[in-house]
């Protein structure tokens, strides 16, 4: 796997005039994008939690994120395909107007006492099966929103408030509302896919934003354009070595998260609402992230940006297994999503810059099929580990991960520099 990176400046955002604006169309996909996260965050929260009211069995609780992340998997390429076909603002829109619909049914079976663990695995298979077109249409249509020299700007304020919805604002509301009522904070989630559904249907792209194939239809087109899509990631060393990579830290990345309960209510002795507060750390990182990737890039370049995360997050793996105190843990969970946010900063804006319009949903799919298809991986390995080694033997095997990423980050960034060294 090489990791050869190159040092892509960020776009300038501010004029002679002061600084550019990304303009009120954004602002409307921006309040979206933290709506929809907003929603995300508190069924995070809440799903673990409604789990281990059903079982204690931690590859069953582990289940939850597999539900919500094996899509990626099955439909990432075909999803990919779909979004280069179709009119993406729309298709967001009816996605998050089902996304309401379900998670209302959902809300009220569990009102009913109707609910149980099988249903809460296929609620949320469906949500991660429409997340996949989702979160593909929604990278492709930021340059659709806003010119090329505002990306950095516009993906930073997108990322950043998505975390703060997600990581803070979204657990500590799942959990506070799980704790009243366990259907309260997926009526809560019904509530944020509406006003996402709202925002959306409001939204006009520039002219000539959005650039869609004409035609192509049938079962013929679908995997020619699939393959189109396959060729031009894997012609493209620097991008492909980042869906690898990117796979690579998600199995350590989401099997830490998948755990995470058991480990806050076994090894931390927190209560449900505790657990809340635990992941609300993740918010200060990456708000962090959102201030200091862009300066860190600037010092440092994109390469070394990306040997820093893979550090970060095996030294957040490391404090995980050898220090269980809340304090520290805390402490870890923000390093360990300032890293992650740093990462996609770079990995969305090199794909956004890179990656032809028009082919911009088949890529992004397949660098998913890599980077995310490992998220069900990571979760479900974490379960059997948590059952049969004990939850902190998860985080000693992220440690040992991480440290082969990061050495081999840093060898594909050093041979980058002399290759260039020796060109010039």
């Amino acid at each position: 796997m090489t990791t050869d990176v190159p040092t892509v400046t960020p776009p300038e955002a501010e004029s002679a005039s002061g600084p550019a604006r990304p303009g009120r169309q954004f602002a409307k996909l921006w309040c979206a994008s933290g709506a929809s996260a907003l929603g995300e965050g508190v069924t995070l929260a809440a799903a673990p939690l409604l789990a281990s009211r059903f079982t204690d069995d931690p590859r069953l609780i582990a289940g939850v994120s597999m539900a919500l992340t094996l899509p990626y998997a099955l439909f990432g390429i075909p999803a990919g395909v779909i979004v280069d076909r179709v009119d993406r603002r729309r298709t967001m829109a009816r996605i998050d107007l089902f996304r309401g619909c379900l998670v209302t049914v959902f809300t009220l079976s569990l009102a009913a006492g109707l609910g149980s663990l099988w249903t809460l695995y296929v609620c949320l298979f469906l949500i991660g099966s429409c997340e996949t077109v989702f979160r593909n249409a929604a990278q492709t249509l930021v340059p659709a929103v806003v010119p090329e020299d505002l990306l950095v700007t516009a993906n930073g304020r997108i990322m950043g408030s998505e975390k703060v919805a997600n990581q803070f604002v979204g657990p500590l509301v799942g959990s506070s509302l799980f704790v009243l009522a366990v259907s309260l904070p997926f009526g809560v989630n019904a509530a944020t896919f509406f006003t996402s559904a709202f925002l959306l249907s409001r939204l006009r792209t520039r002219p000539g934003g959005e650039t869609r194939p004409a035609g192509g239809g049938g079962a013929r087109h679908l995997l020619t354009d699939m393959a189109a899509g396959l060729r031009w990631l894997f012609a493209h060393r620097v991008l492909r070595s980042l869906s690898l990579t990117a796979g690579a830290i998600n199995v350590v990345y989401t099997g830490a998260l998948a755990v995470l309960v058991v480990y806050a209510h076994r090894e931390l002795g927190l209560s449900d609402f505790g657990y809340g507060v635990l992941v609300a750390c993740q918010a200060v990182g990456a708000v962090a992230a959102a201030k200091l990737s862009p300066a860190l890039v600037r010092r440092v370049g994109h390469g070394w940006t990306l040997v820093c995360v893979g550090a970060a997050i095996g030294c957040s793996n490391l404090v995980m297994w050898l220090l269980p105190s809340v304090w520290a843990v805390g402490a870890a969970l923000a390093v360990g999503a300032c890293a992650s946010v740093t990462w996609d900063i770079v990995a969305v804006v090199l794909r956004q810059t890179q990656v032809p319009r028009e082919l911009q949903g088949r890529v992004n799919s397949v660098y998913r099929l890599f980077a995310w298809g490992a998220l069900p991986v990571g979760a479900g390995l974490a379960g059997v580990v948590s059952k049969s080694q004990g939850t902190p033997a998860v985080y000693a095997l992220g440690v040992g991960v991480m440290a082969l990423v990061t050495l081999r980050l840093a060898f594909g960034v050093r041979k980058w520099i002399k290759g260039v060294a020796s060109d010039g």
